[in-house]
């Protein structure tokens, strides 16, 4: 490959991959701006009834985000594909590890108020009017979860103390407590079944992305062993496009594309189960399924400018493989 043909390639694989990560963040933005804020959102372009002066703005948020990547890669011209596939896992971590830590903290503290709140404690502990309000799914939602999730991906900036191995132990020991107060105390309330859902979704859509960097998702190999590392590479590149990426547009634009839609729904209305006195988190479980698809489609950006640089030839560099727990926000 001549010297031409590869910066040509470098050039088109960052301008594909940051241009990719500009339209999601982008996306996430004027979804929250059309769904909480009761923005038209662009589609109401295409019906002069609805259309209004902010569908423009919203318009002109998606070029300044595509505009901001192109910058980004024109003052990054030295940059190398993997350095920069190094740079989005590296930031993805950082997403993975606050999450855990969000629903962490989410999970104790909605247990605890269900636990209080389904023995009769809660007034004494809280006062009669705050038991009321916490009641409220969506009093519950922002003025406890909320706040606890952001304390989560602060915590996240500082410590690599919570990850995957920790969730499934929690998940182990929140199902023995199950057990044990089933069947020696007789005793098994709503709220303990749902902390265990809680965290197992988690476990099983959080750690994904982890899992692709690590390459250990299930690979059904017929001739990928046999394939030279260049030849890898443009299979994992071309597979990270249309099978990865697509799949996680997919999942976000069916569940991002209205109010009513699947993830917007729930998020929207602080959805709440039908098992009277338990947990208040079921509209968060909705939400993993975005949390899924966004890292998912973070960690194939990542994954295609490797798998190009495989293909390109590019010295392998001796690289720790960034773990959501242990790698530093760079």
């Amino acid at each position: 490959m001549t010297s031409t043909a590869s910066s040509g390639l470098v050039l088109s694989t960052r301008t594909f991959g940051w241009g990719m990560l500009a339209l999601l963040g982008t996306f996430l933005l004027n979804n929250y701006l059309t769904v909480a804020l009761d923005w038209p959102g662009i589609a109401s372009l295409f019906d002069a009834q609805a259309a209004a002066s902010t569908v423009w703005v919203q318009i002109g948020i998606y070029a300044a985000g595509l505009g901001a990547a192109f910058a980004w890669i024109l003052a990054s011209r030295a940059t190398t594909l993997r350095a920069d596939s190094l740079r989005i896992s590296n930031f993805n971590a950082y997403l993975v590890r606050g999450a855990f830590w969000a629903v962490f903290l989410v999970g104790l503290a909605d247990m605890g108020i269900s636990f209080l709140r389904v023995e009769g404690f809660l007034d004494a502990v809280l006062g009669a009017d705050l038991s009321t309000q916490l009641g409220r799914p969506n009093y519950r939602g922002t003025a406890v979860h909320i706040p606890l999730m952001i304390a989560g991906f602060v915590l996240a900036l500082f410590t690599r103390g919570l990850g995957f191995t920790w969730l499934a132990l929690l998940i182990v020991i929140a199902e023995l407590a199950i057990v044990i107060t089933r069947f020696v105390f007789s005793y098994e309330q709503a709220f303990m079944g749902d902390l265990v859902r809680f965290w197992y979704a988690a476990l099983f859509l959080f750690a994904s992305a982890h899992t692709l960097l690590a390459d250990t998702h299930v690979r059904v190999d017929v001739f990928y062993t046999s394939f030279s590392i260049p030849k890898k590479g443009l299979v994992n590149a071309l597979g990270s496009i249309f099978l990865g990426m697509s799949v996680s547009w997919v999942i976000l634009i069916v569940g991002m594309g209205s109010k009513a839609a699947i993830i917007n729904s729930p998020l929207l209305n602080f959805e709440v189960s039908q098992s009277g006195f338990g947990m208040y988190t079921k509209y968060l479980m909705a939400g993993f399924l975005g949390v899924f698809a966004i890292t998912m489609l973070v960690e194939f950006v990542s994954s295609m400018m490797s798998a190009v640089a495989d293909y390109r030839g590019e010295q392998r560099q001796d690289e720790a493989i960034p773990d959501a727990t242990a790698v530093p926000l760079h």
